[in-house]
């Protein structure tokens, strides 16, 4: 990566046109994480999908952002930043197109794969040609605006998504990507130079593809083991071998090749070690824990899409204000003190959410969706700090990858097992409730019971039926709640195994968005 210093005077004198390109970019990838999330029950329903089938929608794009994010680097190498990165605009622009034509749901699926695999490369590219056109000096401002930037597809995905929803149509979730593309395109064209090509570089095509068959086959298995009784099923045994097999495959050329995918050394440094995990836990709880709000707010609730997409926003905005926060605090406060502020924050927003009903006032789910949003603010860029502190410059690069890496996996994995969750407890529940409709049950008796939940009619029965399941969901939601809650508070003594870091790098704020 050439230096700031070096780099030409047309490309200083286009700085502020090319922020302005790639921070495009970056907010179209980002927004594509979220702005779906209001629009499921409306493509449920035009696609035929059932509940846990629907949000394949959100991991596949997940997923394919996970496997194409560390070769990003090898792929600049290869054939230039500017070549791969436009390519990589015009084909998730293609792919936002296809999945707001798709009429079914293996093609939306499919397509939004395609938009994971094309968008992957838009955030550390985009990065890379920032850290280029800023001296040392100024990168850390830089590298707080592109954080700031990743952060707004979250604070907007769920208001823009569902005024879109509400007044146009779902499809427009998917075809607002091509403006901004269009314009993040022209302007990439006009203002940013290409880098020199390595014809040598080289990927370890063997390690890289043992990662992608395991992530895919664990989504595969997370995905559908609810739906076919797990391991009751042939399909779900042979993605459980394919998983376990290539996970081994990878562990072993890991150790033994000369270079390979993944850098071993990278485990041997015991801060990225254990933030590593931090983050895997962090993707679970916070995307997780998006992906129950839309259905608990649309469907147990009954609130409009666009008042969803609303009351989610300060989430995204209580983020956004501890990040410019932790900013300033970083280097002055003990960087574990602010993990565990973090992780306190997140358990309490969970922890209230476990006591939640149909009838919580927009007031408590604004004002705890902020707290949890803030929780967040205060772990991604303190854990980012500890997680590079230690770690040797030229290591870095591979670093950002494998770390990225691990957030987006535990964020698919996390929206799997909530909604396996969700599905396997309501079922239990409803068993559980209606083991109390019972000739012998008092409750029964009383005249206003009689006349809307008589068990003896074939109304009242449907009407009693209705009921249990609305309680039984109820219960299975402050279930998965709870198990967030609990993931969040596992995951404190981890603070303990943190190493206080000597000095503060200059570009630990980079590493957040890579």
């Amino acid at each position: 990566m050439a230096s700031s210093t070096d780099a030409p005077a047309v490309i200083v004198a286009n700085r502020g046109a090319i922020t302005a390109c790639v921070i495009l970019a970056v907010i179209m990838q980002a927004l594509d994480t979220t702005i779906a999330n209001v629009a499921l029950p409306f493509i449920q329903g035009s696609v035929s999908a059932s509940a846990d089938q629907i949000n394949w929608v959100l991991t596949s794009y997940i997923v394919a952002a996970a496997i194409m994010t560390p070769p990003s680097g090898f792929l600049a190498a290869k054939f230039g930043r500017k070549r791969v990165l436009l390519t990589a605009i015009a084909g998730f622009v293609f792919a936002s197109v296809l999945c707001g034509l798709a009429q079914s749901l293996n093609q939306i699926v499919a397509f939004r794969l395609l938009q994971g695999l094309f968008g992957a490369a838009l955030v550390p590219l985009s990065q890379g040609i920032l850290l280029d056109i800023y001296t040392v000096e100024e990168r850390g401002s830089a590298m707080a605006l592109f954080g700031v930037s990743v952060m707004v597809g979250p604070v907007l995905g769920p208001v823009i998504g569902g005024w879109l929803t509400d007044n146009i149509s779902w499809r427009w979730v998917f075809y607002i990507n091509v403006p901004i593309g269009a314009l993040a395109f022209a302007g990439i064209v006009i203002f940013v130079n290409e880098t020199r090509r390595d014809a040598l570089a080289k990927l370890d095509w063997f390690g890289f593809g043992m990662m992608s068959l395991f992530i895919g086959a664990l989504q595969l298995f997370l995905d559908r083991g609810e739906q076919l009784d797990w391991f009751s099923s042939g399909e779900i045994l042979i993605e459980a071998i394919v998983c376990a097999a290539a996970f081994y495959l990878l562990v072993v050329h890991t150790l033994t090749a000369d270079k390979p995918f993944v850098n071993p050394k990278l485990f041997l440094d015991q801060n990225f070690a254990v933030s590593m995990i931090f983050i895997f836990v962090i993707g679970i709880t916070y995307l997780a824990s998006l992906a129950l709000m839309t259905p608990y707010l649309q469907t147990l609730m009954g609130y409009p899409v666009i008042t969803a997409g609303i009351v989610m926003g300060p989430r995204g905005l209580g983020t956004m204000l501890c990040m410019f926060l932790i900013g300033r605090l970083i280097g002055k406060v003990d960087t574990r003190i602010l993990l565990s502020a973090g992780l306190g924050l997140t358990a309490w927003a969970m922890y209230d959410m476990t006591a939640w009903t149909p009838d919580v006032s927009q007031w408590t789910i604004v004002s705890v969706g902020f707290v949890q949003g803030a929780g967040l603010g205060f772990l991604f860029v303190p854990l980012t700090t500890m997680a590079f502190s230690t770690l040797p410059p030229q290591m870095r690069g591979d670093g950002t990858g494998l770390y990225n890496l691990s957030r987006n996996i535990g964020s698919s994995v996390g929206i799997s097992l909530v909604t396996a969750l969700i599905t396997e407890n309501v079922q239990s529940n409803h068993e559980s409730i209606a083991a109390y409709v019972t000739p012998f049950n008092h409750a029964f008796n009383n005249p206003a019971v009689q006349q809307h939940l008589n068990p003896l009619t074939e109304a009242g029965r449907a009407a009693l039926d209705s009921t249990i399941t609305l309680q039984a969901t109820i219960i299975a939601y402050m279930d998965d709640f709870k198990l967030l809650m609990l993931l969040s508070l596992a995951a404190m003594p981890l603070v303990l195994l943190l190493k206080k870091p000597q000095a503060a790098p200059a570009l630990d704020h980079s590493a957040v968005v890579d």
